[in-house]
């Protein structure tokens, strides 16, 4: 059984290199010594040194192919990745081809492998927001039409693939892989606080982390500018860390919202106020969310990271894809109002923040769940059977 592993953003990144650990341990093993697993990354978010950093840190296999699609439009961008795709399927030939997420990419390869009769393995299946205005919710609906085996995170997701037609035998849940990535990632950062966290403190300052980069929050300046303003409320009271998003940058430089630059080197403690920084490591980062008062997002991901480290989140988005994460977790939907905002940050500050709970099978064993599921070649046979 040859099977492509499809990464193309940063998120993918975290949910594959569990499953692909796990599958190597299999394979020396002589348990899985028939699969022959390989790496495409699409290259639809590419930044080399962060990319390089990001590999190192989740101990993931350099890719086997290198597409180097780049940012585009949403459609030239799925029609680059599909025509490079198509090629890789042609010289690799594989069995069945594992996406994951809801990214371009993750469309793309899907429905080349569907049209060619190859299997399709989406992990992380039948989340939905029900909000079409989201390119994601596109890419997840019909990504999941599509597979042929379908991974799933929580029940939620189960109930919305029943919904839609999917028949329960292509459907196990199996967990969030993306969690098995997190706690290993804690574990071997240790206990010792990031610098950044060790200057808040020696200012006497709780931090906040805050990442934005959803177009319908940070394309126009409408929307932009009362987040940025929430954030400048938040920062009157705490250090404000916010490692900003290429797309977020390019924003803020076009509606001319300039943020406060963290100085270069040194070890002031720092002042209350926002503070831009680079985008970071994935250790550091995850460092950095575990000893956060409060975080302020619209990632998907991290609702998921908040809730497992029991860090209060406020997803400044009128939906979720993961109510899972405000069901039980420590997430909330907020209001993108300075008001809003603010109200969130005095709440986490004076501990008024609701405790939450980590939801089923996000117990850092994910990954031996999927490639159970995987390595059982009867997910296959629908797929072989549209090849003739």
């Amino acid at each position: 059984m040859r099977l492509g592993f499809v990464v193309g953003a940063r998120p993918n990144f975290m949910k594959v290199a569990p499953v692909l650990a796990e599958l190597s341990a299999r394979r020396e093993g002589g348990v899985a010594a028939g699969v022959e697993p390989f790496v495409v990354h699409t290259g639809q978010h590419y930044d080399g040194a962060m990319s390089d950093v990001f590999f190192r840190d989740l101990g993931m296999p350099e890719p086997d192919d290198f597409l180097g699609v780049g940012s585009d439009t949403h459609g030239r961008q799925t029609a680059k990745v599909m025509t490079a795709f198509e090629d890789v399927c042609d010289s690799r030939r594989p069995d069945g081809v594992v996406v994951v997420g809801d990214v371009n990419s993750t469309l793309a390869c899907a429905l080349v492998a569907a049209k060619r009769g190859i299997g399709v393995a989406h992990v992380e299946a039948g989340l939905r927001s029900y909000d079409r205005s989201m390119p994601e919710e596109v890419n997840r609906v019909l990504t999941d039409q599509v597979s042929d085996l379908l991974l799933t995170t929580c029940e939620e997701a189960e109930e919305n693939l029943a919904r839609e037609g999917i028949a329960r035998r292509k459907v196990r849940f199996v967990g969030n892989a993306m969690i098995d990535s997190l706690l290993r990632g804690l574990s071997r950062a240790g206990a010792e606080p990031p610098e950044l966290e060790r200057r808040a403190r020696a200012a006497g300052l709780p931090h906040v982390v805050v990442t934005l980069h959803r177009p319908g929050n940070v394309d126009a300046a409408e929307t932009l500018a009362p987040l940025v303003k929430g954030l400048e409320e938040a920062g009157r009271r705490a250090a404000v860390l916010f490692p900003v998003h290429p797309r977020t940058a390019a924003r803020l430089a076009e509606h001319g919202m300039p943020l406060r630059e963290l100085a270069e080197g040194g070890d002031a403690p720092l002042e209350a106020g926002v503070y831009a920084l680079p985008p970071l490591p994935y250790l550091e980062f995850v460092r950095l969310l575990r000893g956060a008062a409060i975080v302020l997002t619209d990632s998907g991901g991290i609702q998921e990271e908040t809730t497992v480290m029991g860090v209060p989140c406020a997803t400044l988005r009128p939906n979720t894809e993961r109510p899972v994460t405000v069901r039980l977790g420590t997430n909330e939907l907020v209001a993108r109002t300075p008001e809003a905002i603010a109200e969130a940050v005095d709440r986490a500050l004076s501990g008024r923040w609701k405790k939450g709970s980590v939801p089923p099978l996000w117990d850092g064993s994910s990954a031996g769940r999927i490639v159970d599921a995987l390595i059982e070649p009867g997910w296959l046979d629908e797929a072989r059977s549209r090849r003739g």
